[in-house]
């Protein structure tokens, strides 16, 4: 029997991107609000989805659980602007303000009919297994399956992203810190908020190895797009290194047959805004883009091997 494959972009599958008016609405509001939050929620269902296919979730779980995740921060639209778009650090009285998006977002859901199915990811997606989370300091048994991989990628997906109020951090460093957080705490007895079960950690490991995996293909899959982007750059700088031959050869000839010979064998080669004066610069960004694209490779090349030896 062939495996059941969900595919996130597949809108006969997928209702997140052919949402009812309703959602349709709420979601604007949101993207209105906040252009950070809504590409988040848009990265973490993406991430969500393909998490699901490696944790091996039906179809049906699949398109439930991402589109959990695409409403996940809805609540959002009703946090201050002051405190949701701030540069700097939240202070305490902020950030609690912040944590009410969780259970503002579940009441959105629970008072729309359309959007009640859905409302789970709202409320449980900061709630962590050790009951060290929000709103209600849940443990593993009591917060729901949706709950627990919306928050591996929502925290994923927070921390390697740009935001307004913080600086980007590299994946490998952004995977290490949510490893940490599948282990017990240290000392939980002087954590911040009290520790309910000392035995675990805040992430289930199951979904962040998933997670890892959805990491490697995003980076083997740009490498594979990089390398298709040099096999077209190294042709168009062959080509215009044969414009530079002839225009070496030009400039060193003393006969004018030749000259323009060579002139015209230059013209043929040179293709859109390229000229006989500006061609060297283009080749000489031409190149400069295939060393830096090169060494992006090398780059990413190196990340996987480190990525691969990451321990849940």
């Amino acid at each position: 029997m062939p495996k059941e494959v969900f595919d996130f972009y597949d809108r006969t599958s997928l209702k997140s991107y052919n949402l009812d008016k309703s959602m349709q609405y709420q979601l604007n509001i949101l993207g209105s609000l906040d252009v950070f939050t809504r590409k988040h929620s848009e990265n973490v269902a993406s991430v969500v989805c393909r998490i699901c296919q490696y944790l091996h979730c039906t179809k049906s779980f699949t398109e439930y659980c991402t589109i959990c995740a695409y409403l996940h921060d809805i609540g959002k639209q009703f946090i201050p602007p002051s405190i949701l778009q701030k540069h700097s650090q939240l202070t305490d009285e902020e950030y609690e303000i912040m944590k009410k998006h969780t259970t503002i977002g579940y009441k959105i859901c629970m008072d729309d009919l359309k959007l009640r199915p859905y409302a789970a990811g709202t409320l449980y997606h900061h709630e962590a297994l050790n009951g060290t989370g929000y709103p209600n300091a849940l443990v593993k048994k009591d917060i729901p399956y949706e709950g627990q991989i919306i928050r591996v990628a929502d925290v994923y997906d927070a921390i390697v992203s740009k935001r307004q109020y913080k600086s980007h951090v590299g994946i490998i460093d952004t995977l290490k810190i949510i490893i940490d957080d599948c282990k017990p705490i240290e000392h939980p007895e002087s954590y911040k908020v009290p520790v309910k079960d000392v035995k675990i950690g805040k992430n289930n490991p199951v979904i962040v190895r998933a997670l890892i995996k959805v990491v490697l293909d995003d980076t083997e899959y740009e490498i594979s797009c990089v390398m298709d982007y040099l096999k077209d750059l190294k042709k168009e700088i062959k080509r215009l290194s044969e414009v530079e031959k002839y225009d070496k050869k030009r400039l060193s000839s003393k006969s004018e047959h030749k000259q323009n010979y060579y002139l015209e064998g230059m013209k043929c080669l040179l293709i859109s805004q390229e000229t006989v004066d500006n061609y060297s610069e283009v080749l000489s960004s031409y190149k400069n883009i295939y060393k830096t694209k090169t060494e992006h490779i090398a780059q990413l090349s190196k990340e996987i091997k480190i990525i691969k030896k990451l321990k849940v």
